[in-house]
C-alpha cells in the first residue's frame, strides 16, 4: 500500500493509547482494533485543530478501507499512527496511513473518504479551497533507503 516506512514520511502524525481491552487471547491487540488506530489518524487529518478540513454542514463517510497486517501490536504501549493523501477526486479523497509501533511499521491501509450531505444523503463536490488543503497533505516521493 504504501512504501513509507518511517513515521516522519506522513504530513498528519498522532497517536492513540492501548487498552488492556484491546487485547486478544493471544495477548495481542485485536485486528479489529487496527481500522480503529487508523480511524484515529484519519480524523485527526479532518479535524486538525483550528483549521477543520471539512465544510460546514458536511461530513466525511468511509467508503473502502484496506488493511495490510504486517506485524502484531502487544499491550501496553501507544501506536503512533501516521496519514497522508494520495489523491483527492471530486468529492472524495484517498489516503494512505501506517501504524507504528516502537519505531517499526506494522500495519499500512488505504482508505476512501467521501464528503457526503447528510440531509441529502449524497456525495457532494469538494470546494477548491478543500481541495487545495488536501493536496498540502500529499504523501512526498518514498526516500530512497
Amino acid at each position: 500500500m504504501t512504501s513509507h516506512s518511517l513515521l516522519t514520511d506522513f504530513p498528519s502524525q498522532t497517536y492513540d493509547k492501548l487498552r488492556y481491552g484491546d487485547t486478544d487471547r493471544q495477548g495481542h491487540v485485536n485486528n479489529a482494533v487496527f481500522t480503529t488506530l487508523f480511524e484515529t489518524g484519519r480524523i485527526a487529518v479532518l479535524e486538525a485543530g483550528d483549521r477543520p478540513l471539512s465544510e460546514p454542514g458536511y461530513n466525511f463517510v468511509l467508503a473502502r478501507i484496506t488493511v495490510d497486517y504486517l506485524a502484531e501490536i502487544t499491550w501496553p504501549g501507544t501506536v503512533e499512527i501516521g496519514t497522508a493523501v494520495k489523491s483527492v477526486g471530486n468529492s472524495s479523497l484517498t489516503v494512505v496511513q501506517a501504524l507504528f509501533q516502537h519505531g517499526r511499521c506494522v500495519a499500512t491501509a488505504e482508505a476512501v473518504m467521501v464528503q457526503v450531505d447528510p440531509q441529502a444523503r449524497r456525495s457532494v463536490p469538494l470546494s477548491p479551497a478543500l481541495r487545495e488543503a488536501y493536496n498540502a497533505l500529499r504523501l512526498k516521493p518514498a526516500p530512497a533507503r
